[in-house]
């Protein structure tokens, strides 16, 4: 009995201690653990306020995009929303753009629908989309899997398919031009912040040339002067100390925009809120319709004008170009 007894007091001892070292080492790998998964978890999470955040899949010929949808908080049965396609940069995804343009919160209030297409770190590993390379087809590739998105949103939530507008900022911008000028009838405004218009490049070294304001802009497909009408209206907003995209690029697409139209620019007009920086907009016009409007920020980098501090490619001094974007397409819808 003593035996036993003596044999159970060192199991108790030796429990105890291997209960003590699993718990340190748990500890101390937990924290490990939870620092290695934080990005994965926080990439998850969903950006702050109401409404879903969907997760969704395209796929294509050219393979498949993952992307984001936000569906504003109480939309009813029936109830056709207008969509508002998010085109992130380089060094972005859905998540950061989203967090960064606050498009969310503006699509609450106003209630539309914002679809945020991902580029695959395979494809590009700064994240960007390849709208430069259109030689070997890539570029088309990708705007046919950013269709397919769009396309499997307007099959599965209530989209008004007479009311999509497409904006992007920097490559995100110079994919939307490309998407509308291969699909203008799907379109009722295009916005590009901080990009490059169709037709200025075709491979990755052009794009450089053409980042810098090298490279000619070649006007628009002869189908466009034919059928004006056809091609939505755009809006650029460039920030005069760009130094990633020079602002000539912003000055380009208004201009084979409204070259393509026929459209004729009235005088610019200054706007100046608050102390956000003051901007210059130029209106291009066809018979009293717009064709084109050129926003110029002065003071504003490579960066969404007025977009949340402390995010990448962001500046809260700009005005707000999200709000910007959303009255101009809302405009379109109207007319």
């Amino acid at each position: 009995m003593a035996r036993r007894r003596k044999a159970g007091g060192w199991a108790g001892v030796f429990a105890r201690s291997m209960q003590a070292l699993t718990s340190s080492t748990w500890r101390k790998g937990s924290a490990a653990v939870q620092q290695a998964v934080r990005p994965v978890l926080d990439k998850r999470r969903p950006p702050a306020g109401p409404g879903q955040w969907i997760s969704g899949v395209a796929v294509g010929a050219s393979g498949m995009r993952r992307f984001r949808l936000y569906r504003p908080p109480g939309i009813v049965f029936g109830e056709r929303l207008p969509l508002m396609v998010m085109l992130h940069g380089c060094g972005q995804d859905a998540k950061t753009f989203a967090t960064s343009t606050r498009m969310n919160r503006i699509a609450a209030r106003e209630r539309f629908l914002v679809l945020y297409p991902e580029q695959d770190l395979v494809s590009n590993p700064q994240g960007c989309w390849n709208w430069f390379d259109t030689a070997s087809g890539r570029a088309y590739g990708e705007a046919a899997l950013i269709m397919k998105a769009i396309d499997q949103v307007c099959l599965m939530y209530a989209v008004d398919r007479a009311r999509i507008a497409v904006a992007g900022l920097s490559a995100g911008a110079s994919m939307a031009a490309l998407l509308v000028a291969r699909h203008p009838e799907r379109f009722g405004a295009v916005v590009m912040h901080s990009g490059i218009p169709p037709g200025t490049a075709h491979s990755p070294l052009s794009a450089l040339g053409a980042m810098h304001g090298h490279r000619p802009t070649r006007p628009l497909a002869d189908r466009a002067a034919a059928r004006p009408t056809a091609w939505p209206p755009l809006m650029v907003i460039h920030g005069t100390r760009d130094r990633v995209v020079a602002a000539s690029n912003g000055r380009a697409a208004v201009q084979v925009w409204a070259d393509a139209a026929g459209a004729t620019p009235a005088g610019p007009r200054s706007v100046q809120r608050g102390k956000r920086y003051a901007t210059s907009v130029t209106d291009f016009k066809r018979r009293g319709r717009t064709v084109a409007t050129l926003v110029e920020i002065d003071g504003l980098g490579h960066a969404w004008s007025g977009g949340a501090a402390r995010q990448l490619y962001s500046d809260g001094l700009g005005p707000d170009a999200s709000r910007m974007a959303w009255a101009f397409a809302a405009r379109q819808f109207r007319a």
